[in-house]
């Protein structure tokens, strides 16, 4: 077991393990979650639930609706067959493009749609670590829907995160064998007996398992036989193995050899020492820091493995590490997008932020949400920042606390159009008019520029910062109070924290 913190719960730790364990919150969320202490404040995590009824998803995702739009789907084909048998085969096959160009553009919709949903779920839940582990396994089993294309299949994967987020990683990866989406991302579908397809049992080795050099070519040729016959009902959603389209001669993987299918596969794999060190070390980077020691993640992964692959001993005992608070550790992650969004948000308690500023904030920051690059997830830390996505983010919190008048113009008017999935909402931002300063910066703090600059410190850091950065706050703070500190003097003061290199760590 790794070295556990000792009694003083600072806030400063409080704020990091709100940090890296959700997606932050405001200074008095934050002293909420101080006063509990650190035992019971981890213990919460894992103990914290949405009400049943507190995300309803859209109403085109329900069971009901898909049911009833396989029935509508398949009218529209018999009358498509209809309408087409007196045309020409020009004129046909346009009507036939016509209905399907339709078919995309509601499946755009709906995907926007289904991003809206979770950004949502993620800002204002109840259960933060479940939330920001849903995230990890988005990340980790890979799926964009540039590739599904079908919302409905996407949100279906989501709540299988959600479901598994503190759960065990073998029953995770034994689900995701039959989940929709990935059997459409991977092609686990269309793998059949004499023809197996290697990417899922190359994927689930050598990405979500085990990582390189602990497998060889032989064992996913033969795993990918294994995996042979699993059908989709597109329609539907529902798997079915289909025996006759299975390879049920016999394997040999990891030097053990049977008429394996693709269950037992992934029990071999779990058979080995592997997983447990390839998961721990992936987590203690997520919420951590980066190249762990060697001795750690060893003790961790006994932990892991014991404990039969659940996350919630794993990450406690991260969590009520030594380590997890050490200097290393605190503000020494960069802002993921996503993190970065709504982190803000919070922070200026904003509780309905801009239409159209979250999708369009993940486009121009390069972490889309159901879109990784590929699938192997996006790239995180230094990958997050360069020239460009840093000026993004200076401008993104100018418009912000701003507002759009005052804020980056580039933020209010332009549609961004995201690959595969059609435009942001027209006048995206439009009318925004920032945070409400009243609340953030009460007026008698106002007369009193070094208590209004630590009170913003920590809402913005949750911890110090160089005393030069201070100090030039403090100067700026006390040039800009005149006779009477109005809310736009206070929101550019707010933007010059924002656009700081201090701000994109947590």
């Amino acid at each position: 077991m790794l070295p556990q913190a000792d009694n003083s719960w600072t806030l400063y730790e409080a704020a990091h393990l709100l940090n890296r364990a959700g997606f932050g919150g405001s200074p008095a969320e934050i002293k909420a979650f101080h006063a509990h202490g650190r035992t019971k404040a981890v213990d919460l995590l894992f103990t914290a639930q949405d009400g049943p009824d507190a995300f309803p998803v859209p109403e085109w995702a329900s069971e009901e609706h898909l049911l009833a739009e396989i029935r509508q789907r398949l009218a529209e084909r018999r009358e498509m067959r209809q309408a087409t048998s007196g045309l020409s085969p020009e004129q046909a096959d346009q009507k036939r493009r016509e209905a399907f160009r339709e078919l995309q553009q509601e499946n755009r919709r709906h995907g926007l749609e289904a991003q809206g949903w979770w950004f949502r779920r993620m800002a204002k839940t109840a259960s933060p670590l479940r939330e920001k582990m849903t995230l990890f396994w988005h990340d980790h089993f890979a799926t964009s829907i540039q590739k599904v294309k079908q919302p409905a299949l996407m949100l279906k994967q989501n709540e299988l995160f959600r479901s598994h987020a503190l759960g065990s990683f073998k029953d995770l990866t034994q689900a995701i064998l039959l989940d929709p989406a990935m059997m459409l991302y991977l092609d686990t579908r269309s793998s059949r007996k004499g023809m197996p397809n290697e990417n899922f049992a190359r994927e689930v080795m050598e990405l979500f398992t085990l990582g390189e050099g602990n497998y060889t070519e032989q064992d996913i040729r033969e795993a990918a036989r294994a995996f042979t016959g699993y059908d989709l009902n597109r329609f539907t959603g529902r798997v079915s193995h289909n025996k006759r389209q299975w390879d049920g001669s016999p394997k040999t993987v990891f030097g053990k050899t049977g008429p394996f299918d693709g269950s037992d596969v992934i029990n071999l794999i779990f058979e080995k020492p592997g997983p447990a060190t390839f998961m721990v070390e992936k987590i203690w980077e997520f919420f951590v820091y980066d190249d762990p020691s060697p001795s750690a993640i060893e003790s961790l992964a006994g932990t892991f493995r014991n404990g039969g692959y659940r996350m919630e001993p794993l990450l406690r005992e991260i969590f009520m590490s030594r380590e997890f608070y050490s200097e290393a550790a605190i503000r020494s992650q960069i802002k993921s997008p996503v993190q970065f969004i709504i982190q803000l948000l919070k922070q200026l308690e904003i509780a309905d932020p801009p239409n159209g500023f979250p999708i369009m904030a993940q486009q121009q920051l390069g972490q889309v949400l159901f879109m990784p690059p590929n699938v192997a997830g996006w790239d995180w830390g230094q990958a997050w920042i360069n020239t460009n996505t840093l000026l993004t983010r200076y401008n993104l919190a100018g418009f912000i606390t701003k507002g759009a008048d005052q804020g980056a113009a580039a933020m209010t008017g332009d549609r961004v159009k995201l690959a595969g999935m059609g435009r942001t909402p027209k006048g995206a931002g439009r009318g925004w008019s920032g945070p409400d300063y009243e609340k953030i910066a009460p007026r008698p703090l106002r007369a009193r520029p070094a208590e209004l600059v630590d009170s913003l410190v920590f809402r913005f850091f949750q911890g110090p910062v160089p005393d030069k950065a201070r100090g030039s706050f403090i100067e700026y703070a006390t040039a800009k109070q005149g006779v009477v500190f109005t809310n736009t003097e206070i929101a550019e003061l707010c933007h010059l924290m924002l656009s700081t290199p201090y701000y994109q760590l947590c």
